[in-house]
């Protein structure tokens, strides 16, 4: 037994080092391609993801190990099967190659040997798509598959003309415009791939450690303390991680349990530090990798994605303060001193520059004219250049090292979800379902703009339900955007409304994702964890109307400042209705119809009528009112009780 373990961590140990070669291949390419020089499209796909389906491979194994240590027995048939995965594979990416140099050099057709190296590809991509990212995206794209060969049978707007096993092949495998090698494998390789190394170096420099103790700062005068600390931390790490899951474990081990010493509940901590991660990647200027392909796709600069994200991200930032700030209330926690651990040292301020000259790289490169890829590029080198100043990283460098292939393998597995994300989008793309389904939704509407958005979030949530932000987004936009787009707003709009559902899908139960990435550090039960982040980030579920029916919101598109801070404040005073109504407590504890009335008129004042919403106004200030003098006349009552309580000396 003892002769078969160590044959088995010899093993391991050669996963290791390959996945490592295939990483740091992976990494050189990307800073090459996004600041260096072109790559030839199809080279740099085939190339891209030779190398990601190696790292991938590798990846599933650590994974395996992990999850199974004492699966000895069966090593030599995982190492069998991985192998034949890799050889299939590299055959299909090698055939994709060799197909477009021929369609480049003279008319080629798809001929039915090349079917059978496309077929292998697919179902290669799709195992490794189950083994990293779940059943729920394998399903995703299996179902793509299947309906492109068997759609024709089905009934009513389901149904398409048919497609051959080539057909099918050319369509998912040999095609730039989509499929796996499509456009969006070309928008990951060519942009995002650089941002996340440069999110996963950013943290590896220490960075997220001297963002803490400045989020910590900034809301030690807050009755939160690290709850809104948990918040703030959150919002700036996960601009930069682009990773909800990642998010959480970077500043959730930290800042859960200081949160629980505060006062609040295992389950509340996790709620908050769920929400406050998963809203990371609406954050500017970073805001992940999903923003980046927004760009792409909707042919909006990156700068404009930045200026229309910013306001509702700030709406939603505010929610969570709110909601913590009432939860602090109804469970009598005050403010309490900052300990010395907490203050600023001379590091601190050293070490911000690590996070503070790279975002002003990406944004001042960006402002030059230059491509968003070619940013992330500057802001690498910058953060290398600047990373000597930690002492930590002075004292051992090879962190740096690790940072940059962790980047690369976290690019890798993006590229294996890229693939079954390629695979829906050319099946929706050939059989035409995605415009069936826009008209579907149109009949259901009728002629109710928010009927029509309110049918197009169900959707989205349930498209994104237990998916990673950038996967969920193309899905419901591939999906939903064709019918969202019809409704009248504009593209960016659209992809807006969709990419916060896309964020919002973390959120909701039963498949919470952030919740049950929480969960475990708070010690908390998960699923009544992913309620408690549901209710805390009910905001995100209402922004995006908002946004929808006011765009002056996004600045960017039919901006007029009255307007703009007119509904601003009617929606900063809306969030404190709807955060204390669901709470059922602000200064004091609310009743049954305070909770309803204020509810009601939370919802009304976002009317566009003024008819509607300025009653819905007054009756809100009225409530407000009512609850302020209440709490004051408690107050005497309450002095006097804790008076009489003191033990007589």
């Amino acid at each position: 037994m003892t002769t078969v373990t160590n044959n088995t961590e010899g093993v391991t140990r050669l996963y290791y080092i390959i996945a490592g070669c295939a990483c740091a291949l992976l990494g050189v390419l990307a800073l090459y391609s996004s600041g260096m020089g072109l790559v030839d499209p199809k080279w740099h796909r085939a190339i891209g993801f030779a190398l990601a389906l190696i790292a991938g491979i590798a990846a599933a194994h650590t994974r395996r190990r992990i999850a199974n240590p004492d699966g000895v027995p069966k090593a030599k048939m995982h190492i069998i099967i991985d192998a034949i995965l890799l050889i299939a594979g590299l055959w299909s990416i090698w055939s994709f190659y060799s197909v477009q140099t021929q369609m480049e050099e003279f008319l080629y057709d798809v001929s039915n040997a090349d079917a059978w190296p496309a077929i292998a590809g697919l179902v290669v991509f799709l195992e490794l798509t189950r083994r990293l990212w779940g059943w729920g995206l394998f399903a995703v794209g299996s179902l793509a598959v299947i309906y492109l060969i068997f759609g024709q049978d089905l009934p009513g707007i389901m149904a398409h003309s048919g497609f051959s096993v080539v057909e099918m092949s050319e369509a998912l495998w040999y095609n730039t415009n989509k499929g796996v090698f499509g456009s969006i494998t070309n928008i990951v390789l060519a942009t995002v791939f650089i941002f996340i190394i440069f999110g996963v170096l950013l943290e590896g420099t220490g960075a997220g450690d001297t963002l803490l103790k400045f989020a910590f700062l900034l809301t030690r005068k807050t009755r939160g303390g690290p709850a809104h600390a948990a918040i703030v931390a959150s919002s700036l790490f996960g601009t930069m991680s682009g990773s909800t899951v990642a998010n959480i474990v970077g500043t959730g081990t930290f800042t859960i349990p200081m949160i629980k010493k505060r006062g609040f509940s295992p389950e509340f901590a996790a709620g908050v530090e769920a929400t406050a991660s998963s809203g990371g990647q609406i954050m500017p200027p970073i805001m992940g990798a999903a923003a980046l392909v927004m760009a792409d796709l909707t042919g909006v600069g990156y700068l404009s994605i930045i200026v229309a994200a910013l306001v509702p991200a700030l709406f939603y930032y505010f929610s969570l303060f709110a909601a913590v700030t009432v939860e602090a209330r109804r469970q009598g926690i005050e403010v309490q001193d900052m300990t010395t651990d907490d203050k600023i040292t001379r590091v601190d301020m050293i070490n911000s520059i690590l996070f503070v000259a790279p975002i002003a790289t990406v944004i001042t490169t960006m402002l030059m004219g230059l491509s968003t890829a070619a940013a992330g590029f500057y802001a690498v080198i910058v953060l290398v250049a600047l990373s000597v100043i930690n002492p930590k990283v002075r004292a051992h460098p090879i962190r740096l090292w690790h940072s940059f292939l962790k980047g690369a393998e976290s690019g890798a597995t993006l590229l294996i979800a890229i693939a079954a994300i390629g695979i829906l989008v050319g099946a929706l793309d050939s059989t035409g379902l995605g415009l069936k389904l826009a008209n579907v939704i149109a009949a259901i509407r009728g002629e109710s703009l928010f009927s029509a958005l309110l049918v197009a979030m169900c959707g989205a949530l349930v498209l994104g339900m237990g998916m990673p932000t950038l996967p969920a987004y193309l899905i419901i936009i591939l999906v939903m955007g064709p019918a969202i787009q019809e409704l009248g707003l504009s593209m960016l709009t659209a992809h807006m409304f969709v990419f916060y559902y896309g964020v919002a899908s973390s959120l909701t139960p039963p498949v919470a994702i952030a919740a049950y990435a929480a969960a475990p550090i708070a010690m908390a039960n998960p699923l009544i964890t992913s309620f408690m982040a549901f209710r805390l980030g009910m905001a995100k579920f209402i922004i995006p109307f908002i946004f929808a029916f006011y765009p002056t919101l996004l600045i960017i598109e039919e901006f007029n400042l009255l307007s703009f801070v007119w509904i601003v404040l009617r929606t900063m005073f809306c969030i404190w209705l709807f955060s204390s109504a669901l709470s059922a407590y602000d200064r004091v504890k609310l009743s049954i119809p305070e909770v309803v009335l204020r509810f009601t008129a939370a919802f009304v004042m976002l009317m566009t009528d003024p008819i509607f919403h300025i009653p819905a106004i007054l009756i809100g200030a009225a409530l407000i009112y009512f609850d302020v003098n209440r709490a004051k006349k408690l107050i005497p009552t309450h002095v006097a009780v804790a008076a009489n309580k003191e033990p007589q000396s």
